[in-house]
């Protein structure tokens, strides 16, 4: 499915700084800069908790009205959340117009993967396509049900929504099917890697002990140079 557009009302702003970006987010808005096709960078602030909902869908169209002027499309080219929180700090948008190719990186879903004897090893989470602005496809659906173990899916097999290009090689690894290791061969590795820890805990026992016993022959070596010396001074 192709994304829709979403409409965001925008303020223009000539405030700048990280002072400047604290008052608007305390405002429950987003500063954002908007720019492309020779146009100079316009600096503007968006609604927060309607930009936090758009921009949940990849590659977001969005239709921004700044203070009230004709819509122009845009896609986030940037997205600076933060780390804890969550909530957006700043975006960058890239003007783009009807009919327009553009390169993004389009999520790769993967259904039919659910069957106990085998394993799913995605190799690409997404793929980088060229397809119109106004038409980027939401996501790229892979159904592996009738995938056997041994099976295998490459960039030039993958079915592509019509206008679609990829430019990259043809064989690069999408995915692959892979046995589901075994009770017996599971048990097997938890019983190397507790095997592992073992040695390595006796490992760590011995330097300590060895670590211990120079201390202490360092301390009987200095007390009985102590000793020594007093009996030099008498």
């Amino acid at each position: 499915m192709a994304n829709n557009e979403i409409k965001l009302a925008a303020e223009a702003r000539n405030e700048f700084g990280k002072g400047a970006a604290r008052r608007i987010r305390r405002a429950a808005k987003v500063p954002a800069v908007i720019y492309g096709h020779g146009t100079d960078p316009v600096h503007i602030t968006l609604p927060g908790h309607e930009t936090l909902l758009a921009l949940r869908t990849a590659n977001a169209l969005l239709s921004i009205s700044i203070d009230g002027a004709a819509d122009q499309l845009a896609l986030p080219k940037q997205v600076q959340r933060d780390p804890i929180r969550g909530f957006i700090e700043h975006v960058d948008l890239v003007v783009v117009r009807r009919g327009e190719k553009v390169t993004v990186d389009i999520p790769i879903v993967v259904t039919g993967a659910d069957k106990e004897d085998r394993i799913l090893v995605l190799d690409q989470q997404s793929i980088s396509l060229e397809v119109e602005a106004t038409n980027i496809p939401s996501e790229i659906a892979i159904d592996v049900s009738a995938f056997e173990i041994g099976d295998s899916l490459s960039a030039g097999q993958l079915e592509l929504p019509q206008g679609a290009v990829f430019h990259g090689e043809a064989d690069d690894l999408i995915l692959s099917i892979a046995a589901a290791p075994t009770a017996d061969e599971v048990a097997a590795e938890l019983d190397a890697a507790v095997a592992d820890a073992t040695d390595e805990e006796k490992v760590a026992a011995q330097e300590e002990a060895a670590a211990t016993a120079s201390t202490e022959e360092e301390a009987e070596q200095n007390e009985a140079d102590a000793e020594a010396a007093e009996g030099d001074a008498e």
